[in-house]
């Protein structure tokens, strides 16, 4: 897979064993770009320099690693960050100010950067266009697999394309973004609009998913555009400025639903669909019945437990009328005016059997629907993380 303007590297540099830890990408000339960083208040040191880095509006490189997040490290933290871009900027002859860093890992481990540093210079004579899927592998840490997504549109007759990679299993509950997410494109655009292009398009796909409720301290979703298209340069929420936005929001969704789906231990996505209130308290109550351990493990043995549910809502700290909500799952009623319906656990429960499917409520007093996407509380995510370290 590959994008006009940028190219790509990946490596072992030894921070994890025998994999891919190490991952560069470069656009050939400095990019418009943008990012949303974690809202966590223990923030890594990656995120506070790329973010101030990114007050531009411009980056040519960001140099990633994985199996060590730089987080809770203090001083020598934001000191490795620095040297870690540092060791970029010298290495491709770019402007300090034009790298960005990002890292994903155990947290309060300084990072190893003699290995680092040994291995920059490896991705800076590594790099091709058609390496994304190795970058993509690079940034991984108990993912099962690479994510990687792509769109193309026209725009005023001109060939467009989106391209991105991303990485997360555990420690999902977006505020702001999830996990590390790149996404590039070729099209032409300005900083200002690039930006609200991807704070839009973020709300709705990376902000909408959950795996277990913790948000992380790297959290860091970055838009790059490289203008090789040759498009006239995007500014404004005009037509073409609504389609580039809708394509970027496409690729981020698909990002996103693959984060869900490789959720640790995960063998079931449910999308939680509230509509029926205002916008705020459909988040609300969609964001609680997501992240309910209860309702996460009735989701992974398949049972139509609608107690949990309802209880769910009501905890929501969200203020409507019990008697006017109502619940199905897929298509099958389970509760109407509050009350469970007779005779549905059994078609419900053939339908919680499947690999996807959405669970809907009607608070029965707004216009608004709001959606986030979830999966199940397996054994198996239990036993990840009781051993993440060890």
């Amino acid at each position: 897979m590959e994008i006009a303007g940028f190219r790509f590297a990946a490596v072992n540099a030894g921070i994890k064993k025998r994999k891919l830890d190490m991952g560069l990408l470069v656009a050939d000339t400095p990019a418009v770009a943008a990012g949303v960083f974690s809202q966590n208040r223990f923030r890594a040191a990656p995120v506070l320099l790329s973010e101030q880095r990114l007050r531009r509006g411009a980056c040519q490189v960001i140099v990633v690693n994985s199996g060590c997040a730089n987080a809770c490290t203090g001083r020598v933290g934001t000191r490795d960050a620095r040297r870690m871009a540092g060791l970029a900027a010298q290495a491709l002859r770019v402007p300090d100010r034009l790298v960005c860093v990002a890292s994903t890992g155990v947290i309060g481990r300084p990072l190893p950067m003699d290995r680092v540093a040994s291995a920059i210079p490896v991705l800076a004579q590594g790099l091709d266009p058609r390496s994304l899927d190795d970058f993509a592998r690079a940034i991984l840490t108990t993912d099962k697999g690479p994510k990687v997504a792509s769109g193309r549109i026209r725009l005023s007759g001109t060939p467009v394309r989106v391209v991105g990679a991303a990485k997360g299993a555990g420690m999902v509950a977006p505020h702001m973004a999830t996990t590390l997410g790149f996404v590039m494109t070729d099209a032409a655009c300005e900083a200002k609009y690039l930006k609200r292009v991807l704070e839009q398009a973020v709300e709705d796909t990376f902000n909408a998913i959950t795996v277990d409720g913790d948000t992380s301290t790297n959290d860091s979703v970055y838009l790059l555009a490289s203008g090789r298209a040759g498009n006239p340069p995007l500014h404004a929420d005009d037509k073409a400025g609504r389609r580039f936005r809708a394509l970027c929001t496409e690729v981020m969704r698909e990002l996103a639903l693959s984060i869900v789906g490789d959720g640790e231990g995960a063998t079931r996505v449910v999308e939680i669909v509230v509509r029926g209130a205002n916008r705020d308290a459909a988040r609300s109550v969609a964001r609680r019945i997501a992240e309910s351990p209860l309702v996460k493990t009735a989701i992974y043995g398949a049972d139509p437990n609608w107690g949990r549910l309802v209880c769910a809502i009501g905890n929501s700290g969200q203020d409507f009328d019990p008697r006017r909500v109502s619940v199905d799952i897929g298509s099958v009623p389970v509760v109407r005016g509050g009350v469970g319906v007779g005779g549905a656990e059994r078609r419900a429960a053939e339908v919680m059997r499947r690999p996807r499917y959405a669970i809907q409520v009607d608070l029965g007093s707004g216009r608004t629907t709001a959606t986030i996407y979830t999966c199940d509380l397996t054994h198996e995510y239990v036993r990840i993380n009781a051993a993440y370290r060890t």
